[in-house]
């Protein structure tokens, strides 16, 4: 027997939600100290912002020796068959 579509799982199952759940609501400003559980209620909780952060990809030391090496390597299996036209 079959699932129905509907009821997979996602395929953005960890991906940026902008709405969150109270509780995860509270675990965030409780990180923040700006809830305590004694004196404040769960009720009429305050706006919190979720920033989606884009990660800007490096280039590091390796990745410019690979890219050296990538070239030379284009470059000597471009001049091979130059050679054996000749």
């Amino acid at each position: 027997m079959s699932q129905h579509p509907s009821l997979k799982a996602s395929k953005s199952g960890g991906a940026f939600r902008s709405v969150i759940k109270r509780y995860e609501k509270l675990e965030e400003l409780s990180g923040k100290e700006k809830w305590d559980e004694e004196k404040d209620s769960v009720y009429h909780l305050p706006k919190v912002r979720r920033i989606k952060f884009k990660v800007k990809k490096t280039k590091g030391p390796a990745g410019e020796e690979g890219a050296e090496e990538a070239k030379e390597g284009d470059a000597t299996a471009a001049e091979a068959p130059k050679d054996e036209k000749k």
